[in-house]
């Protein structure tokens, strides 16, 4: 589905109405992995068409698994699935693609992984993942570019985390749902995808406890069935849509959306001065006038999370005073600063810390999208800009939305998608 191509965004319009955010793509990666822990059929509901799920399913196929997609739903069936390298075309495109390494390990005995691609938004070293396995019997070596893990049976173990690591917990958690044993894994991430993958192993019969929590502890069993699930819906996806009513102005809920898995994100908003609506059918912000800045500093769920930064960044580009944003998750991901720049913003960076200084008006120009969440960023800072922003690389936005444009235009906006090449130089 390589769709990519420009937005052409005319700013100025006001954002009002209720929307409602897809299933959550940093939920359905893993479960995606978790699929070929079982020789029955996976179905994962609530899967929107996103560029990351298309080339995520590629792989699997590419391992022998068999993958039907169709209305939103993503049918995986693992009894096929004997390859265990995972390919490096593939691998270098998403960095998922490390997720594989522990249901495969788990199930084979043995799965070599490319080291991972993706955004490039600063260093993920896997070596809390690769640590992890080593405690639980796994012999780990790194061949031609290539992490090569073998095992005759997983054990189960104590892991550790130095460092809290959400793809890492995954990891670990899918390889010890097999294991001999019991697992506990300490400083585990607390993300509501990570949740939401162990609810899903749990539907597949598997034994887990704590999820959510700093301690999950896993009993290993001998199998797992198949299972339908429905994807909790994309809390990254619904901040966005909610901030770019805020930046222009307008009043936007998002339907569907739990409200205390945002909790940090609404906190800000309050803060800046809009007015926050919370209720069993989602969450809503009004802007009520000018936005106050506001500081930020991303951490851990549940703290403010290092996927909203850059939009959060570009509301404070338009805000009253001074704020600043730190970024404590990624080290590399203030390459939008450039980009917002180019659009009339004030901001200077100084390590991993950002001083934004709010401006009466943005005016539109050409900028390139750098990551996923940097072109959302882009895309709402276009939205109030002046005239015409131009966002060149969209396919970074199409690994994590679907058809964005369309949702926003919906609420009012003005985003024409030209598919194809860029179509001039930078100013």
């Amino acid at each position: 589905m390589t769709r990519g191509g420009v937005f052409l965004i005319r700013g100025g319009r006001r954002l009002e109405g209720r929307i409602a955010p897809g299933g959550a793509k940093n939920a359905i990666l893993p479960i995606m992995a978790a699929s070929v822990l079982t020789d029955e059929t996976v179905s994962i509901e609530n899967v929107p068409r996103l560029l990351d799920v298309e080339v995520f399913s590629e792989i699997v196929r590419e391992l022998g698994g068999k993958v039907v997609r169709e209305n939103g739903r993503v049918t995986i069936q693992g009894g096929t699935l004997r390859e265990t390298t995972v390919p490096f075309e593939l691998a270098q495109k998403i960095r998922a693609s490390v997720l594989l390494m522990g249901p495969i390990l788990a199930r084979f005995g043995r799965v070599e992984v490319p080291v991972p691609g993706g955004c490039d938004i600063g260093d993920r070293p896997i070596d809390q993942h690769l640590k992890a396995f080593e405690s639980m019997g796994a012999k780990v070596e790194r061949v031609h570019g290539q992490w090569v893990l073998s095992c005759r049976k997983l054990k189960g173990a104590r892991v550790d985390f130095d460092v809290r690591t959400v793809t890492g917990t995954e990891n670990v958690l899918m390889a010890a749902v097999l294991a001999e044993g019991t697992t506990v894994i300490t400083n585990a991430a607390m993300e509501p995808e990570v949740v939401d993958l162990a609810r899903c192993l749990k539907e597949m019969g598997a034994a887990i406890e704590g999820e959510g929590t700093p301690v999950i502890t896993v009993e290993g069993v001998n199998s797992l069935k198949g299972v339908s699930h429905t994807v909790l819906p994309d809390r990254i996806e619904a901040a966005t849509l909610l901030l770019a009513g805020v930046i222009t102005g307008g009043s936007v809920f998002v339907e569907g959306v739990r409200p205390e898995l945002m909790e940090a994100v609404l906190d800000k908003v309050d803060q800046a001065g809009a007015v926050v609506t919370v209720n069993d059918g989602g969450v809503g912000a009004a802007a009520t006038g000018r936005l106050k800045s506001v500081n930020v500093s991303t951490s851990p769920f549940p703290g403010f999370p290092t996927d909203v930064q850059a939009q959060f960044m570009a509301c404070m580009c338009i805000a009253d005073s001074v704020s600043t944003i730190e970024e404590n998750i990624f080290e590399n991901r203030f390459r939008h600063v450039a980009e917002l720049r180019r659009l009339g913003a004030d901001i200077t960076v100084s390590g991993r810390v950002a001083v934004v200084r709010g401006v009466e008006r943005l005016q539109g120009a050409p900028v390139t999208a750098t990551d996923l969440r940097a072109s959302a960023g882009l895309v709402l800072a276009g939205l109030v800009a002046e005239g015409e922003t131009e966002v060149r690389e969209i396919v970074h936005l199409d690994r994590g939305y679907e058809s964005l444009e369309e949702k926003l235009n919906a609420l009012g906006a003005e985003i024409m998608r030209v598919e194809g090449e860029k179509i001039e130089n930078p100013a």
